[in-house]
């Protein structure tokens, strides 16, 4: 008799203990060194019979119907999703799960052996005849015909594919697919944290079996080796690409996807290090520019949300200066702040060659004190780039009063996706604004892309030191809802990868902690007059934040300085 998933909830199981046995124990074949196998077709070579007649008993159908509950459903309907290509079917549960919700469903893989379980797995859970096609995804187009509402590829899928070339053309072919306001979900292993901390599993989401186990067997940045245990001592392997979180969602931008929201464990928010697997829902449907803040990263819209709040606005106006709310460079230790902040942007500027002519681009430009010396002494046209609309308002007014508003444009948006066209710039500045990014990858390659080729990056950014542990940056993490920062060996790299080698940081880390512990004694000296412009909460949290700042940087733990980089 035919059960549904349903089923599973009260106890059902997809897995059958004694299938295995049943099965013919065939090898699978890595040949004489398993970690040279690093190529996109070989997983055909590795679900082997005896390996996929088990694979309910990994990746247990009750529990994991448990513990996604309607995530992926409630995704699909959320968004009118009537047709659905699963592509990477595996034994199909989620092929199935869909059916019975009322998905038009088609079931591809490019394991015969997974395809066939599958089909058995519909017509055992609801009688349900699976559409099942033979597909490679690098030819998806080919072997499988229409447009979709959907794509979904999960599972871990994706990381099978060792060739850039071959992961691009994959999206290519999805995206191609999908209708023109069509929604591909892809899911991962947390990569970074296997690779940056070591392996640990809650074993809560996807490898849900109780008696298996699937533990790396090798690690290193180009293959996640896993070692998949059975109760009855049959190991399998397979060889993986252990994908980083934002290169993925970096090849999503670029083969088109306009909106890419990224989930762990099925949670909006998250820590980078906690989930064991990242689910990237990425939408097709074009995004007008005027639409753009719809498609920030949630770091961004934590950032931007925190700069546009009346507490915030009060504070960096009131408290830190309210032209140029960066850091200063002191020379005594009770400066004015405004004139300490005034004195960075000063030996900023020292360190270039403007002119007239010279096209600068502020991101993070906040009240735009940078813009305004920048085009009052030397005359040249600034772009500022900043994601708080009230911090831009007074920028605006600012600029007007100074009669600078024909040099300065002030624009709306996120550093993450920097609207203006490539080689725009002679110079790129910024000022204490990237650690707000969730993804400072991206960050430098949309800096980058708007340089021209004899262009400069000037910035300063508050920076881990390189020899810091995330365990002693806890504190001010936790403050700006942030999983990490950079450090001046991150810029080094990530900078020369993208070009920019000729790379100078003056370490100014001394007046990190100087600048913050003058902040707080401004907000501690004032209270009472500013007690009717920021609230008491505000207040007690940006005090406990500021101390945090002065003892990390008293501790060694955080770095600061001008950073220049040049092609």
């Amino acid at each position: 008799m035919a059960k549904s998933v349903d089923d599973l909830a009260s106890g059902e199981s997809a897995g059958s203990a004694d299938t295995a046995d049943l099965v013919a124990r065939e090898e699978q074949v890595f040949g004489e060194n398993p970690l040279e196998v690093r190529e996109s077709d070989h997983y055909t070579h590795e679900y082997v019979g005896g390996f996929v007649e088990q694979w309910d008993d990994l990746i247990d159908w009750k529990k994991r119907y448990e513990s996604e509950g309607s995530f992926f459903v409630d995704q699909l309907k959320a968004r009118g999703v009537k047709s659905v290509l699963d592509v990477a079917t595996g034994t199909g549960f989620h092929s199935v799960r869909l059916l019975e919700e009322g998905f038009e469903t088609v079931s591809a893989d490019g394991s015969p052996q997974m395809l066939a379980k599958a089909f058995e797995n519909g017509l055992e859970y609801g009688g349900h005849i699976l559409r099942v096609v033979h597909a490679d995804w690098r030819w998806l187009n080919r072997d499988v015909h229409g447009e979709y509402d959907a794509i979904i590829c999960l599972g871990n899928s994706f990381t099978h594919l060792f060739s850039e070339r071959d992961r691009r053309k994959t999206l290519a072919e999805f995206y191609a697919m999908l209708k023109h306001d069509g929604v591909l979900i892809i899911d991962q292993r947390n990569y970074d944290s296997i690779l940056d901390e070591g392996f640990s599993s809650k074993h809560t989401y996807y490898y849900a079996g109780e008696d298996v186990s699937a533990e790396p067997d090798y690690v290193d940045e180009g293959l996640a080796r896993f070692k998949y245990t059975f109760p009855d001592k049959q190991e399998f392997f397979l060889n993986m690409y252990p994908l980083r979180k934002n290169y993925t969602r970096r090849l999503l931008r670029e083969v088109g996807f306009q909106s890419i929201d990224t989930y762990g464990d099925f949670q909006a928010t998250y820590k980078d290090g906690e989930p064991d697997f990242y689910i990237h829902v990425a939408e097709k449907k074009y995004v007008e520019e005027d639409d753009l803040a719809d498609t920030y990263s949630s770091a961004v819209h934590t950032a931007r949300d925190y700069y546009n709040s009346e507490d915030a606005d009060n504070f960096y106006y009131h408290v830190w200066g309210g032209n140029d709310i960066h850091v200063g460079l002191y020379e005594t230790p009770d400066q004015d702040i405004d004139t300490a902040s005034r004195r960075t942007v000063e030996r900023m500027a020292s360190k270039l060659e403007i002119t007239p002519e010279t096209r600068i681009l502020d991101i993070g430009a906040g009240y735009g004190g940078a813009a305004r010396y920048l085009a009052k002494t030397y005359g040249c046209k600034v772009a500022c780039l900043n994601l708080s609309e009230v911090e831009n308002r007074r920028n605006v007014e600012f600029n007007r009063a100074e009669g600078l508003d024909h040099l300065i444009e002030v624009k709306d948006g996120s550093f993450e996706d920097i609207p203006f066209q490539d080689n725009a710039f002679d110079i790129v500045w910024s000022q204490d604004a990237i650690l707000h990014s969730g993804d400072r990858p991206r960050v430098l390659e949309e800096v980058t892309r708007v340089l021209n080729a004899n262009g400069s990056f000037l910035f300063t950014d508050p920076m881990a030191a390189d020899s810091a542990k995330k365990d002693d940056l806890g504190p001010i993490l936790d403050r700006l809802n942030l999983d990490s920062m950079g450090s001046p060996g991150f810029y080094r790299r990530e900078l020369a990868r993208l070009g920019l080698q000729n790379f100078e940081f003056e370490d100014l880390t001394e007046y990190l902690s100087m600048h913050y512990g003058r902040v707080l004694q401004e907000l501690e000296a004032h209270e009472g007059e500013l007690a009717n412009k920021i609230s008491d909460e505000y207040r007690t949290k940006m005090k406990a934040g500021l101390r945090n700042w002065v003892s990390g940087g008293k501790a060694g733990n955080l770095a600061w300085g001008i950073i220049h980089a040049r092609a």
